[in-house]
């Protein structure tokens, strides 16, 4: 289905016939090489690099090496001219029919034109959000959450055997700090007056519920109990009231994973020292005394012997301690033996979605995978830069339920899921955001998700009032793909064909690069080029999608339009936002 697969192919078996005659040395590495749309439509159809990339290895000039591939190039089906630019670049012109019988095989396609293969269905793990759970999610997990879950979707679109995870931080100081918090909560719930939250406990009115759960639950047993007494207790149910607020707030966005994985079982049961056993059979945990950190050391650094992983020796800039003084596990410890979990279980390619403010923890990551898997398992980061709340250009004041952040929840109960995924996927995801709330809710085409939906909706409205011009017509998949495809003629509607013929090399771009925001990028361009033919149909008659006089015309230009409909609505599957059939 991806017609420069088809291009491809015959470029490599030119090369092939151009090595067995001897016009080409044997062996050239053809990885390299690129078959892409030319920037400037009018240099053709398809443009590839393949002279530049084997001038080096011919030791040959680009230019004659691009004559030759040209040659054979003129003779592959459904090739009209190839022309040969600058040093070496070869322009393809496809014949207009071609072109053309897209339209009839997107249709037969339906949703799968544009699915791939390429993913050879490895085991991926895809791990996002994975937010202390300690309050409602904010605006910054917000974007991860939705770039994972897009990221996720576009992969096994791409044919990887993908999981969706979330890792709870259920473990360490944060949680104890949810507990006495929520003890606080308890105490008030009991008609104890609080007083001001204590400075280093969570403020967060979403804390009152669940202190009148547990008064609910416990009664006055631990009113005037020492924290050690209830404290593991609390912790669990805190622990447990947050993440069930964590998953709701969640599916407020259709956000999905398979699996939470709870960090506190990697302490209960034996993990980290398992996977620090694996780093020490290997000789890299050792005890060592680290430099001072550079900068202002914390009032409670000193040099104290401590238990080492030898990060440096994979890339890291110092050491890291998998050890604190006291005996207990880092929080650098924990996510060894998590990542070490991951690559038990089977995934050969990991994918962590963090916030930019992580950004220094990436390189220690990497170099514990390393180390674990001697360099056999892909580990990819993707940081997502915050997002900066606008209503009409000024910054949006904090939210009362929170406490001290705008939640995920306040804004989609504003906007909408659509509005809020879509938006977030509008920028790469270590760019800076703005969500202006006045903007992103206009009717416009400055508002893409607006625009995309319109095209989507559009187009089903073109069909329903189809049925009032002709109450008998077939607009079955099988009677639009039938239709006569060589009515287009026109500049646009080439174009508008062209553009869906590059959807399956998107795709697959798109999930190499682990960036979802092309996709968005794409159904933007698309939705622009069939507005535009809309209105092109407003001043040129002929060009319109329904003529009352002619039943068979009017059906090829359904079908043009319904395969625009059916690759849009993959696309927005893909971001998770739904392809509305009205407005």
């Amino acid at each position: 289905m991806n017609i420069f697969d088809t291009y491809t192919r015959a470029l490599k078996t030119i090369v092939c016939e151009l090595e067995k005659n001897g016009s080409l040395p044997d062996g050239l590495d053809l990885k390299n090489v690129t078959i892409e749309p030319p920037r400037d439509s009018t240099h053709g159809d398809i443009s590839t690099n393949i002279a530049m990339v084997l001038t080096r290895q011919a030791r040959m000039k680009p230019r004659d090496i691009a004559d030759m591939v040209a040659a054979g190039l003129n003779d592959v089906q459904g090739v009209e001219k190839v022309d040969v630019a600058g040093p070496g670049f070869i322009n393809i012109t496809l014949k207009q029919s071609i072109i053309q019988s897209q339209v009839a095989k997107i249709l037969n396609a339906g949703s799968n034109y544009g699915r791939s293969t390429i993913g050879d269905q490895e085991k991926v793990n895809v791990e996002y959000v994975s937010v202390n759970p300690t309050g409602p999610l904010h605006v910054g997990h917000c974007r991860g959450a939705i770039f994972g879950d897009a990221l996720a979707s576009l992969l096994d679109y791409a044919g990887y055997d993908v999981t969706r995870e979330y890792y709870i931080n259920d473990a360490g100081g944060q949680i104890d700090i949810l507990a006495r918090s929520a003890y606080l909560r308890y105490t008030q719930a009991l008609g104890e007056d609080i007083g001001d939250i204590p400075e280093g406990l969570y403020p967060g009115d979403y804390l009152i519920p669940v202190g009148k759960a547990l008064a609910e639950k416990y009664g006055d047993r631990w009113l005037e109990a020492e924290e050690k007494i209830w404290i593991n207790d609390i912790r669990k149910f805190a622990t447990d009231a947050m993440m069930q607020m964590i998953r709701a707030d969640l599916n407020t966005l259709a956000i999905k994973h398979d699996v939470f994985f709870s960090e506190q079982t990697l302490h209960d049961t034996g993990h980290i020292q398992a996977a620090l056993d694996k780093l020490e059979e290997k000789g890299l945990i050792y005890t060592g005394v680290l430099e001072a950190p550079k900068g202002t050391k914390p009032d409670d650094w000193e040099k104290r012997p401590q238990t080492l992983f030898k990060s440096t020796g994979f890339g890291d800039d110092v050491d890291r301690a998998v050890k604190k003084s006291d005996g207990s596990w880092t929080y650098f410890a924990a996510d060894i033996a998590y990542h070490n979990d991951k690559i038990e279980r089977g995934f050969t390619s990991l994918v962590d979605v963090w916030g930019a403010d992580h950004g220094g923890y990436v390189k220690r990551v990497e170099s514990v995978i390393k180390a674990l898997t001697d360099d056999k398992v892909n580990f990819d980061v993707r940081l997502c830069q915050m997002v900066k709340l606008l209503r009409d250009g000024e910054p949006v004041k904090m939210s009362k339920r929170a406490g001290t952040f705008i939640t995920m929840r306040d804004i989609v109960d504003e906007v909408g899921k659509d509005v809020v995924r879509f938006i977030m996927l509008t920028r790469k995801n270590d760019a800076s955001l703005d969500f202006d709330f006045a903007r992103v809710t206009e009717q416009s085409k400055d508002n893409p998700v607006f625009y995309v939906q319109y095209a989507h909706a559009r187009i089903h409205s073109v069909l329903r009032k189809t049925l009032t011009a002709f109450a008998d017509i077939d607009l079955s998949k099988a009677s639009l793909a039938s239709a006569n495809m060589t009515v287009f003629t026109d500049s646009s509607e080439l174009s508008l064909i062209r553009n869906m013929m590059n959807w399956p090399r998107l795709v697959e771009a798109a999930a190499l690069a682990r960036e979802p925001h092309r996709i968005a990028y794409y159904l933007y361009e698309l939705a622009s080029e069939f507005h535009a033919l809309w209105n092109k149909g407003n001043d040129n008659l002929d060009l319109r999608f329904i003529i009352e006089d002619d039943r068979e015309m009017t059906l090829s230009r359904l079908a043009l339009i319904s395969a625009v409909a059916a690759i849009i609505a993959s696309g927005l599957n893909i971001l998770g936002v739904e392809p509305v059939t009205e407005m």
